[in-house]
């Protein structure tokens, strides 16, 4: 996956669609892929807006968080911090 796609894109590419262009049409006139106007359609759908979800993990979560203290408190004694 690669980097979200500016929203002035995105909300032509939704306009476009809206005037009763088909997602292909609409992923050949910008030239982006058809899943990416699928998705994107989808999302609008759902939340509302067309902003990109947000990506990774939430905060919080993954293999060093139970020792997330131990390392702010040893990056504060060493002065990394």
């Amino acid at each position: 996956m690669g980097k979200p796609l500016p929203m002035a894109l995105r909300e032509r590419v939704a306009g476009y669609v809206d005037e009763g262009h088909g997602h292909r049409e609409a992923a050949r006139h910008f030239r982006i892929s058809p899943r990416f106007v699928n998705e994107l359609m989808k999302l609008r759908r759902e939340t509302g807006s067309l902003e990109p979800r947000r990506q990774g993990h939430a905060p919080g979560v993954g293999k060093l968080a139970p020792h997330a203290a131990f390392v702010r408190r040893r990056m504060a004694e060493t002065g990394e911090l």
